[in-house]
């Protein structure tokens, strides 16, 4: 292998964040939460497999998608300036390229799918693809790229059952509000420099009251999940696994009310992959315990 070939799959690397899955963690979650819940505790390997690997190639096409179209603002914010697209390392046709194979991995996943399903991934990805463009358009495009996120639920949902439920629809709504809460969080490491370039965010648009946009979301999504665990129902292992979920949403926004430095506001961020497959093991314990 030549070091220019070595050099571009380095950079192809770098472009699908391959070294940074927590966001395919974070994608992932509410997809097998509710997977998980449809399948009584007991989701067919197939499916899993289906939708863990899905939620890899969603989430790496959705990075090509978002450098793509962010690569002209990406060349002026400290935090991006050197990813492939905005240095150079890689052109618009070498992300096309990689794009339209991840596209095509997705399609051949959701082929495997009912018909439901298939149709319900179609318009998932057109959430994928249009959330970069709506931080130009609307002043909090967070909202757009939660409901992307939480298109997988109601996906996992009809892939098992053939229909979307109550509790599909609870657990996109608490991934709405729970992903605009996080990626707000994210935001915040972009803020200075996405007001000089004229990027939208919810981060610019909640202001010096950032704390009590975030925390309003997260209360949203923990009272989504509360409903959840009554409808389902589930047990003591899932109201304690939100007892510990609570505790946590109320010390990020206590830490985002008295300021925190950047490494700390990415820990805050981060620490959400976790906060989802909490959520999860509480989901299977119960329904394993049946």
């Amino acid at each position: 292998m030549t070091d220019h070939v070595r050099s571009k799959l380095r950079a192809v690397a770098d472009l699908i964040r391959l070294s940074k899955q927590y966001g395919t963690l974070l994608l992932m979650a509410p997809a097998l939460w509710s997977l998980v819940i449809a399948a009584d505790g007991h989701p067919p390997a197939s499916l899993l497999l289906v939708f863990v690997i899905g939620a890899f190639v969603m989430r790496s096409a959705g990075c090509v998608l978002n450098d793509l179209a962010d690569r002209g603002f990406d060349r002026h914010v400290e935090r991006t300036k050197d990813r492939p697209l905005a240095s150079g390392y890689l052109t618009p046709r070498d992300a096309l390229i990689v794009g339209a194979l991840l596209s095509g991995s997705a399609l051949a996943l959701a082929l495997t799918l009912n018909p439901l399903a298939l149709g319900l991934s179609v318009v998932g990805f057109g959430l994928a693809a249009i959330y970069p463009l709506t931080k130009r358009i609307i002043a909090t495009p967070q909202a757009v790229m939660g409901a992307a996120f939480g298109w997988g639920a109601l996906l996992a949902w009809a892939a098992v059952r053939n229909e979307i439920a109550a509790p599909a629809i609870v657990i996109f709504i608490a991934t709405v509000c729970w992903a605009a809460a996080y990626d707000t969080i994210y935001a915040l490491l972009d803020r200075d420099d996405d007001i000089k370039i004229g990027v939208r965010s919810s981060a610019i648009a909640f202001g010096r009251y950032v704390w009590v946009g975030v925390g309003a979301l997260l209360g949203l999504a923990l009272a989504s999940l509360i409903v959840l665990g009554l409808l389902v129902p589930l047990g003591p292992a899932y109201a304690l696994c939100l007892a510990l979920v609570a505790i946590i949403f109320a010390y990020q926004t206590w830490r985002l009310r008295r300021g925190i430095d950047r490494p700390s506001t990415f820990r805050l961020f981060r620490s959400h992959a976790g906060v989802g497959f909490l959520i999860l093991f509480g989901i299977t314990i119960d329904l394993l315990l049946r």
